[in-house]
């Protein structure tokens, strides 16, 4: 019996299930997308993020140069000529997408070489409520927020501090704003018809419980489907055990009662490029979870 879960995904944001890799598993296997690391600042700080510059390590926050506006639509231009599968355009760091004005105008300069392209963003979700609009303007066909909880006291241990409107907010404080500040968003979006996948990253000591918080609040709020991923132990949460398969398996039976579950991510590089289906034989982390 097909989850009820799952009614509202397909015919209205049929483009996006038929072309976007990361919210879609088949096209997870036919469709390339390429991410432009034009984003190094960011506006909070996550206790597992690390950016690093590198050409070897198969995570968000890795990359191996930035690139200007200018530059990322001529690497779009290339990989297209070699890569006809390319369809999406992604800007997913190394920082905060939305805390960078080159966000905006990488994605005004590939819409306009590129008309055909499907462009994407992946956020925290702080700016949402304040460059929704923007992004809508630009031609942005969806939106990946992380949310890694609803109660402020569980996000204000994985957040350290959040940077708003030239204030430096620590502690429960920050953690009401990030969290207003998402849930807000996904509300925008839903109005502009974006449609909205959410990002969960599994901590098991910390935001267990939360998955499905998480899950209940994101659906009521038009999120489309969620995506939970396992904490890679990093930065401040480098001793932290991340989810054994069995954990995640049980987060996202527990979160499907609310959102669809998309099963394949690939915890992609800031500047990943290709389809994300035919690059399991590459060298990586082992930060992969396809069961579950």
């Amino acid at each position: 019996m097909k989850n009820p879960a799952w009614n509202k995904v397909g015919s209205k944001f049929a483009h996006l299930t038929s072309a976007h890799p990361c919210f879609n598993e088949k096209a997870h296997f036919t469709t390339a997308r390429i991410h432009l690391p034009v984003a190094p600042k960011c506006n909070i700080q996550c206790m597992f993020c690390s950016r690093t510059k590198n050409k070897c390590e198969q995570r968000p926050g890795a990359y191996s140069h930035l690139m200007r506006p200018e530059d990322a639509v001529e690497k779009v231009r290339e990989t297209r000529e070699t890569m006809p599968e390319l369809k999406v355009v992604g800007i997913a760091g190394p920082g905060e997408p939305l805390f960078n004005e080159e966000t905006f105008e990488t994605f005004a300069r590939v819409k306009e070489a590129f008309p055909d392209m499907h462009l994407c963003v992946a956020t925290n979700g702080l700016l949402l409520p304040d460059k929704i609009e923007q992004l809508h303007d630009v031609g942005v066909g969806s939106i990946t927020v992380t949310i890694n909880g609803i109660h402020p006291e569980i996000v204000a241990q994985v957040v350290g501090h959040v940077y708003y409107d030239g204030k430096l907010l620590r502690g429960t404080e920050g953690a009401r704003t990030l969290i207003s500040h998402q849930l807000r968003g996904l509300e925008m979006a839903r109005d502009l018809e974006i449609p909205v996948k959410i990002n969960t990253v599994l901590i098991p000591t910390i935001n267990r419980d939360e998955i499905a918080h998480v899950a209940r609040e994101a659906s009521a709020r038009g999120a489309w489907i969620m995506n939970i991923i396992p904490l890679i132990p990093l930065y401040q949460f480098r001793d932290l055990p991340p989810p054994t398969c069995d954990e995640l398996k049980s987060a996202r039976e527990e979160a499907e009662r609310y959102l669809p579950q998309f099963r394949l991510c690939r915890q992609c590089r800031a500047d990943a490029v290709g389809i994300p289906g035919k690059e399991y034989h590459e060298p990586h982390t082992g930060t992969e979870y396809f069961h579950g």
